[in-house]
């Protein structure tokens, strides 16, 4: 079986945009292959410098992965700290690439233009990425098409080593996420935390309404936009056609119908998510953090062998 590995930094609190567009495609696929689900908590450090909130959001993505369906018996769910392997293998790939190289990264060039820290393990921060694709002889990452760069260095960081020290590394591919429209937030702009525009993932009945109702529509329009694009995530076309024709112009009598889908979907979900105790969070990662540690182990033999540090 082919593996797949993907990760999510955890960053805090999921919106409805960040379920369609990471979430549930990431678990639907595990399902196909031997995946490895990691909470980049390192990454994390690169901007979040709080343990508090941090510890806190560690938790909160494993009740969240466990309440969009993924299995931890099928699937390594782990913590990225507790594998030390991943910043050992980072190391040694950043002592092959060049900083010119590490220059190119959009990511850190889009980062520091907002105004985040150029600190160095942001610069870095392909490389440990690239440990953490590696590490596990991934056949598969998938990542939408703004991340292809992402796969690109890892498959760099591999060929650098496999010509230096010798064929080890398998040069993994992209698997493309199918771009999901953009996912506008309540007041028609891209949804995103920063925007303070979302419908969180979890969120209360009543949290959805107030929302959903606040959802800036144009008066001139028959039909509401922005009201119609999230509710083109939970719902057919053909659908939403009769829907919209059957009530145009009346905005109320939309808005509600996309309340009671969005609760029918988030509901169940808030539901297992509750029932999941900390306690449940912390031995789900910790096991999968002692079998991906096994797997990870193995790797860094082979590569402490290859550059000379094993005597």
């Amino acid at each position: 079986m082919q593996k797949l590995f993907t990760g999510l930094q955890p960053s805090g609190a999921l919106h409805i945009g960040n379920y369609f567009g990471a979430l549930k495609p990431a678990v639907e696929m595990c399902r196909e292959y031997d995946g490895l689900v990691m909470i980049a908590d390192y990454h994390a450090l690169t901007s979040l410098k709080n343990p508090d909130a941090l510890r806190r959001n560690i938790l909160g993505v494993v009740k969240d992965y466990m309440a969009a369906g993924l299995d931890p018996e099928h699937t390594i769910l782990f913590k990225q700290s507790d594998v030390p392997e991943h910043t050992e293998l980072a190391w040694i790939f950043q002592c092959l690439v060049t900083v010119p190289f590490l220059e190119l990264s959009h990511a850190y060039k889009d980062k520091v233009a907002k105004g985040l820290e150029a600190n160095a393990g942001l610069f870095a921060y392909p490389m440990l990425m690239a440990a953490d694709i590696l590490l596990y002889d991934t056949d598969v990452v998938p990542v939408g098409e703004d991340q292809r760069q992402h796969l690109e260095y890892a498959r760099e960081a591999a060929a650098k080593f496999n010509n230096t020290f010798g064929e080890t590394f398998k040069e993994p591919k992209e698997k493309i996420l199918k771009s999901i429209a953009v996912v506008p937030g309540i007041d028609g702009k891209k949804m995103s935390k920063s925007y303070g525009n979302t419908i969180p993932l979890f969120a209360t009945k009543d949290e959805i309404t107030k929302l959903v109702m606040s959802i800036v529509t144009d008066s001139k329009a028959e039909s509401p936009e922005n009201v119609y694009a999230i509710h083109a995530l939970l719902r057919s076309r053909q659908e939403l056609s009769t829907l919209y024709t059957e009530n145009k112009g009346k905005y109320k009598v939309l808005k509600e119908a996309l309340i009671d889908d969005i609760e029918a979907l988030i509901a169940p979900m808030r539901a297992m998510r509750d029932s999941i105790s900390d306690e449940d969070a912390k031995r789900i990662i910790k096991e999968g953090g002692e079998k991906a540690r096994e797997r990870a182990s193995k790797k860094m033999a082979d590569v402490r062998t290859k550059v000379g540090v094993s005597v």
